[in-house]
């Protein structure tokens, strides 16, 4: 006979789950995107007429007037205690549904947890939580599940993937020291970010993903020390996560181990147009800036404090952040500049304003024009945009005349100077 098996459905909170310790082979859970998604406010809309049509037939599901909040899992600003005590709720209500997890799941269970949100606030709250539910990460793997084209994407910067962490109910070890584990973490992550460039993850996913492996070895231990004593959670964590993802994706884009030859604003950048294109040219009315936080620790990973450096080809407005392209900015606020990004902006303006003695004059003042990283720069710039960009149009119409160029500057230093 074959088994029938019965599916039930059961309205509770995921913070008191009704059933008995090691009950699940498995669970698999889609939690709240920390502050993304109101959705007990958005439900109120459907709430109310649905409590009018059928709240008669359910009414121990409709006997308020709108749907409960108090236990709902957000990191709502807007209640008492303000930005603050909406992240501290949030994290203590996951780690309660995490917790809730791991009771309800038998030995060696295993627990599937998605997770999309983009900001380092809601990347701390979920690892923090997860450690401190006794879970212990073992696989991590982001998977293209969002509509490219579904409204929510289309003016923000809004992730491609999901991070699909993959946990077990297993025994830890008591306690990893950081400094060692540092070392366990960057040489696991250089396989496994190789093998997600190799599968065309990139932009924002692609440091999602690299968070998501670097939680797999962080959370076999209990807790992590430093050898000064001191726990290290997850914004220390991500901190180091940054600076690897960071290291390698120049790496990558720049093809041939120059990127310890450039300045760290010139690798910001590069890394910026990789990072960012799709979403920034998707919508040609799109004003092209990227909510400051995501900006920040992109910096961070770079050594660069945005508070601080100057400011140059990149623009803070409040809480956005826009990286100029050569043609929106002023060839005046370029001049004297020995930055090579300045200085690739600076000529390629001249060059599309048919300047061209300016132009050589500017690559030899700078000692730019015979430097061969000058013109892989310019390249791998190129590279990183559309088709269709008029950053990509300028870059490539000055390349093209790249050989005749240095032909032209070396044979100027080659000839005698009279004094």
């Amino acid at each position: 006979m074959k088994k029938i098996i019965i599916p039930v459905v059961r309205q509770a909170s995921a913070t008191e789950l009704p059933y008995p310790d090691n009950y699940f082979d498995a669970v698999f859970t889609d939690p709240p995107y920390y502050d993304n998604v109101p959705y007990s406010y958005l439900s109120d809309f459907f709430y109310v007429w649905l409590k009018r049509s059928i709240g008669y037939l359910y009414e121990d599901l409709f006997f308020t007037p709108l749907t409960p909040k108090s236990k709902e899992i957000v990191a709502y600003s807007h209640q008492e205690g303000g930005y603050e005590a909406g992240k501290k709720r949030f994290e203590e209500m996951l780690k309660k549904a995490f917790q809730e997890i791991h009771r309800v799941l038998k030995p060696e269970g295993i627990a599937v947890i998605v997770y999309a949100h983009k900001s380092t606030h809601g990347w701390e709250t979920l690892i923090n939580s997860l450690l401190d539910s006794g879970l212990v990460p073992t696989a991590s793997w982001p998977i293209d599940t969002e509509m490219k084209a579904r409204l929510r994407a289309q003016q923000s910067a809004a992730l491609a993937s999901s991070i699909y962490i993959v946990c077990r109910k297993m025994k830890r070890e008591k306690i990893g020291w950081f400094e060692e584990i540092r070392e366990e973490i960057r040489k696991y992550l250089s396989k496994r970010l190789e093998s997600l460039w190799e599968e065309g993850i990139s932009g924002p996913d692609f440091f999602i993903a690299g968070i998501g492996s670097a939680i797999e070895i962080f959370g076999k231990y209990e807790k992590v020390m430093d050898y000064a004593g001191n726990e290290i959670k997850a914004d220390r964590l991500l901190e180091f996560v940054r600076e690897v993802v960071t290291d390698y994706a120049i790496r990558q884009i720049l093809h041939n181990g120059i990127a310890s030859q450039i300045s760290e604003l010139t690798r910001f950048y590069i890394l910026w147009r990789w990072a960012f294109i799709y979403i920034l040219w998707r919508w040609a009315f799109m004003d092209k800036t990227i909510d400051f936080d995501t900006a920040k620790k992109l910096a961070q990973g770079l050594g660069i404090d945005l508070n601080r450096s100057k400011k140059g080809f990149i623009k803070i407005d409040k809480d956005k952040v826009k990286v100029l392209g050569p043609h929106e900015r002023d060839v005046k606020e370029l001049q004297n500049s020995s930055e090579l990004i300045d200085v690739l902006h600076h000529v390629l303006l001249l060059w599309d304003a048919g300047k061209k003695e300016e132009m050589k004059n500017i690559l030899r003042e700078s000692g730019y024009g015979t430097n061969e990283v000058f013109y892989k720069v310019a390249q791998a710039i190129s590279e990183t945009l559309p088709t269709d960009s008029k950053e990509k149009r300028l870059l490539d119409g000055f390349l093209v005349g790249k050989d005749r160029l240095i032909s032209s500057m070396k044979n100027y230093l080659e000839q005698p100077k009279l004094f």
